[in-house]
């Protein structure tokens, strides 16, 4: 068969330096050991390909607490300009009230209301003297504020720059991985179409139970995939590679690496 020397090459070129160096494999199981290869590469991708919206809502996650904490910071400046105003009306009102009680004070005769009108005004330009200081520490929270404002927009702008960027990223991510996946499944196809039908159902349901290789070597004995000891007459029929053979303890397919 042509494709035998092909499939050789192609199984020596998938498998881990000097793994099928003198190793004694099944024609059919070459077969089966690219058909693994193509296998757990296609796996090994859909599990990329399931990570990236969790990237993709990451970052995005990220893009939206950035943007939340600069209009949380706009939102403070908004409540100190609403403070700023409130204490500068209340100070143009009790402004108004002590010109009104100095014009009724310049107008009375009486010493005591005089007095007790002086007070009044007294207590209002206090009053006033408080305000115009928190006024005062209002304004400066409100240039301290303006800084960290600049310095949030210009590293939220940073951040969406960086976001934007690993999020194009992902998209040409995914539509390599998702070619990648296509063309094996491609190559898996017409590769698994030249395997016996049988052998290839028992290929897929060890692959799909056991989750990492229906196929593994025997080293000294030795089940790479379960790591318990075979037969003699187990390692021998699988050192011999004229026939199919399974460990008889987690019945994966064996092939000699020895």
């Amino acid at each position: 068969m042509r494709s035998i020397s092909w499939l050789r090459r192609a199984v020596i070129d998938a498998a881990p330096p000097n793994q099928y160096v003198g190793a004694r494999v099944h024609p059919e199981l070459e077969q089966l050991l690219v058909l693994q290869d193509r296998q757990q590469k296609i796996r090994q991708i859909q599990t990329e390909i399931k990570t990236l919206p969790l990237q993709r809502n990451h970052l995005e996650s990220q893009l939206a607490a950035s943007a939340a904490g600069v209009e949380a910071l706009k939102q403070k400046g908004r409540q100190l300009e609403m403070g700023r105003k409130k204490l500068e009306l209340d100070v143009g009102t009790r402004t108004e009230t002590i010109s009104r009680l100095k014009t009724q004070q310049y107008q009375t005769r009486k010493n005591d209301e005089f007095q007790a009108i002086g007070h009044e005004i007294e207590r209002y330009e206090n009053e006033i003297r408080r305000l115009e200081d928190e006024e005062l520490e209002v304004m400066l929270a409100a240039d301290k504020l303006k800084a960290e404002l600049e310095a949030a927009e210009k590293a939220a702008r940073a951040t969406k720059e960086s976001i934007s960027r690993q999020l194009s990223d992902l998209e040409t991510k995914s539509k390599t991985l998702e070619s990648q996946q296509e063309e094996l499944a491609k190559e898996w196809d017409a590769l698994a179409d030249k395997v016996d039908g049988d052998l290839l159902s028992q290929f897929e349901r060890l692959f799909n139970s056991k989750g990492d290789a229906a196929i593994v070597a025997i080293e000294h004995g030795v089940c790479t995939g379960c790591h318990m000891k075979v037969t003699t007459a187990t390692a021998s029929q699988v050192k011999a590679g004229k026939e199919i053979v399974s460990c008889e303890n987690c019945g994966r397919i064996l092939y000699d690496a020895q």
